[in-house]
């Protein structure tokens, strides 16, 4: 073959990810800044989620030494929660090997690839050699503080230190401590962007702040109110492929095919098992485990032809609700109008999608000269790669002059978009924005409208009484003409401001100060 082969090498998770780091957003110093905090404040927030309790979430950062590159430094951070903490005996794998999580079911979740932070921990240890610390305890446990590395050829934690700092912890938390290079100066806008809009996804949480300049951001809650937790779920026969058919034959606990049929996908009861396995020609009492390649094939290929499934269960998923989707808007936007819109549930590649839209116009919000696009995708926001995301195009092609707007780019408005599914539908590997999938499209689409029906009305209102208004101010100025020149000739003022407040109030409007004045006699 023209030389000899080289020797195979076998790698671990953490080797892959060491050498295929771009993959989870750690290319580039700017951009291993902010996903790095993005990763931990996602996993503190589900933390704290989990233990049904609004989330407190202090994040500092602070500059250490000079980097090795230009432009770059050492950053020290320390992300601390209240969340539900850890058992001592999960620290090491949890925080300590590459694709230990628990994140790995099929649910709602926030998390790129369900690394959490250990990918921030690896590139920290990557670029520094430092180990990082996690403290961490459970209310009435004792608190415990680890210092650790992860050995990459491995991926297994290597447990350097491990004390007890406190005998009784009063509150459950989780304090994370890491050391990384990265370009804070570059990635600042960028961090304190993904933190304001993470405030408006998490109107139930307190976000804090202390950057390297020693500036503190905080992000105060405006609600105790929590969405409910999503639920974990079977899969859905149209959602699978024949890897994962395979996985679960091999690995179920179930011994007969009608069985591992109920068991393991949602929507199949009895009855639907028993006409997919006659569809396939295979026996339900047939071992999953012992089943053929060609049998396998069988089963699956009669698994996603089969079309009398009820559409996936939504009600595993955990949307924001309209209620707390105007909560965050208001609280770090400040609009004078704004309309939230959850759509019914939908099915997008064999997994239940709901889609909930927002417009929000005035106020703090200035027209911006482009179109200004909050993207979320199961309360993570999507700050990349916008102008190729599925919200954006339907953005971009809709009629928004029949609502009563000039352009968006024109106009003081911000449009929002947030998807929640056991499985986003993202383009790329990097997940950062949206597949411009038609049923997708078809749901903002809809959202948008109804949102911006509200908006027209709201703006017809608004110009209405713009209008009265000037009709009265214009108004007031000649009947103060007339009421002077009737004064002079007949010694007696007419009551021009009897007439005036009526018109006024039929207007909603008020009578001009002058002309209140004027009537007074002063």
């Amino acid at each position: 073959m023209g030389g000899e082969l080289k020797e195979l090498e076998q790698i671990s998770a953490a080797d892959f990810f060491y050498r295929n780091r771009s993959l989870a957003g750690f290319d580039n110093p700017v951009r291993a800044t902010y996903t790095a905090v993005r990763e931990l404040v996602e996993n503190a927030l589900d933390a704290s989620e989990l233990a049904g309790r609004p989330p407190k979430v202090m994040l500092t950062m602070e500059e250490v030494a000079e980097g090795r590159l230009e432009g770059t430094a050492v950053y020290m951070l320390r992300v601390r929660d209240n969340g539900v903490g850890l058992d001592p005996e999960d620290v090491p794998a949890a925080f300590g090997k590459v694709f230990v999580s628990s994140k790995y079911k099929l649910m709602q979740s926030r998390g790129t690839f369900g690394l959490g932070g250990t990918m921030a921990l690896l590139y920290g240890q990557i670029t520094t050699n430092r180990p990082f610390k996690v403290i961490t305890g459970r209310e009435g446990s004792p608190l415990y503080e680890f210092t650790m590395k992860i050995d990459i050829q491995k991926n297994e934690p290597i447990v350097l230190d491990r004390r007890i700092l406190a005998g009784v912890t009063r509150r459950s938390m989780t304090t994370v401590e890491l050391y990384f290079e990265g370009n804070y100066r570059r990635a600042r806008s960028k961090i304190i962007d993904y933190l304001h809009q993470t405030a408006i996804v998490t109107p139930y949480a307190d976000i804090m702040f202390i950057d390297p300049d020693g500036l503190f951001f905080f992000f105060a809650r405006t609600t105790d109110q929590i969405p409910p937790p999503p639920k974990e779920t079977k899969f859905h026969p149209k959602g699978i492929d024949f890897e994962l058919l395979k996985r679960l034959a091999e690995t179920t606990k179930t011994r007969k095919l009608a069985g591992f049929l109920t068991a393991h996908f949602q929507r199949v009861g009895s009855k639907t098992a028993a006409e997919i396995l006659a569809r396939a020609g295979l026996s339900p009492d047939l071992s999953p485990k012992r089943l053929s390649d060609e049998e396998l094939e069988r089963l699956f290929r009669a698994l996603v032809t089969y079309d009398n499934y009820l559409p996936p269960d939504p009600s595993v998923l955990s949307p924001l609700g309209p209620k707390l989707w105007e909560e965050g808007i208001k609280k770090e936007l400040r609009p004078e109008f704004v309309k939230a819109v959850q759509r019914p549930p939908t099915v997008v590649e064999g997994h239940p999608v709901i889609v909930e839209t927002a417009i929000a116009y005035g106020g703090d919000i200035k027209p911006a000269g482009e179109i200004q696009l909050y993207r979320f995708a199961n309360r993570i926001p999507l700050l990349y790669d916008v102008s190729s995301d599925v919200s954006y195009l339907v953005a971009r092609r809709l009629n928004w002059s029949v609502y009563g707007l000039k352009s968006l780019e024109d106009e003081p408005i911000a449009l929002f978009f947030h998807v929640v599914s056991t499985k986003v539908p993202f383009k790329t590997v990097g997940k950062e924005f949206i597949a411009n999938k038609p049923e997708l499209a078809r749901e903002v689409e809809l959202g948008w409208r109804a949102c911006a029906r509200d908006l027209r009305i709201y703006l017809s209102r608004k110009r209405r009484a713009a209008s009265a208004a000037r009709r009265v101010e214009l108004l007031s100025r000649y009947y103060a003409l007339i009421a002077e020149v009737l004064e002079e000739l007949t010694g007696e003022r007419p009551p021009i401001e009897t007439v005036l407040a009526r018109v006024a109030r039929k207007a909603k409007v008020e009578v001009p100060v002058e002309v209140r004045e004027s009537g007074d006699g002063s």
